[in-house]
């Protein structure tokens, strides 16, 4: 994987051979058991049939941090058929939307049902590893994909590594300005300034990396890699970053970050970060890299 070495230090020195798993199903067994954890995806089920006229069964359904919903295929080594597989689940998943949100109220609740984001729907392909035509291929479709690499080192280590990943692009949306009432100079004035701020943390965060990609919601927009690393939300003098980094990793700034640990609110990440100008969205650069770096 991009050259890594695993070393064991107990009783001396010993390199960890990676390796592939026996079969397909072990991946998958090890990868719903902590879905969550490890892609940012709530389990909502696994071998789902998708009927005798379609004639499949998809690897793993789920949810992730923003709703979206998600379809994960496994294959033990390299195929050159996954992302073709994955992407004619996509098809059916699109067609039966009324279907998959009566098994996520059946697994996850009506609230998470209601909730669903049907214009961000991703693939994530697990396998060991992909070819130079698959690499392509995600670059030139309209879907939000994720080619995820794994090794398995030892018998209690697993290590995965994006090797892809590029954001769906959603329709456009046509407001009608008609129906704006014109808002008094100082409430123009204020409106204007947040929405330079807002385009300042859009490029810092989206410039974090080539794999950065942006769901919008109507609480938040968040910014993720395989997982989400900063959720935005906008108020009247400010906007509000929560970030996956810990708490506890930074020295906390009254006015500035805050451990919101257990405390409600739009997004996800438990380090909020209060941003009131471009100065502060300077302050904020090395903690969104943090964050970054951990999801």
């Amino acid at each position: 994987m991009s050259g890594l070495k695993l070393f064991s230090t107990k009783g001396g020195v010993a390199e960890v051979a990676p390796r592939l798993a026996e079969a397909e199903a072990g991946v998958q067994a090890l990868v719903e058991s902590a879905m969550e954890a490890m892609l940012g995806v709530r389990f909502v089920a696994t071998e789902y049939s998708t009927g005798p006229v379609h004639g499949g069964r998809i690897d793993s359904l789920g949810l992730d941090e923003n709703g979206a919903p998600v379809i994960i295929e496994y294959k033990r080594a390299t195929d050159p058929g996954v992302l073709s597989q994955g992407l004619f689940y996509m098809a059916w998943l699109m067609d039966h939307r009324t279907e998959f949100q009566a098994l996520v109220r059946e697994r996850l609740g009506a609230t998470a049902a209601s909730q669903v984001l049907w214009s961000a729907p991703r693939l994530i392909c697990v396998a060991g590893d992909f070819t130079r035509y698959d690499l392509h291929a995600v670059r030139e479709h309209r879907r939000s994909i994720d080619l995820v690499r794994y090794r398995l080192y030892g018998d209690h280590h697993i290590a995965l590594e994006t090797v892809a990943s590029v954001a769906g692009q959603a329709k456009a949306t046509l407001r009608s300005r008609r129906s704006r009432p014109r808002a008094a100079a100082p409430a123009r004035r204020a409106a204007g300034a947040m929405a330079e701020l807002s385009t300042a943390v859009d490029q810092v965060l989206r410039g974090l990396g080539e794999d950065v990609s942006k769901v919008e919601r109507k609480q938040y927009d968040a910014y993720q890699r395989l997982r989400n690393f900063a959720c935005v939300t906008r108020r009247q003098d400010k906007l509000l970053a929560y970030l996956k980094a810990s708490p506890a990793a930074v020295e906390l700034v009254p006015g500035f970050t805050r451990d919101v640990s257990g405390l409600g609110h739009h997004g996800t990440g438990d380090l909020e970060v209060q941003l009131r100008s471009e100065r502060d969205v300077e302050r904020a650069i090395d903690l969104f890299r943090l964050s970054y770096a951990v999801a």
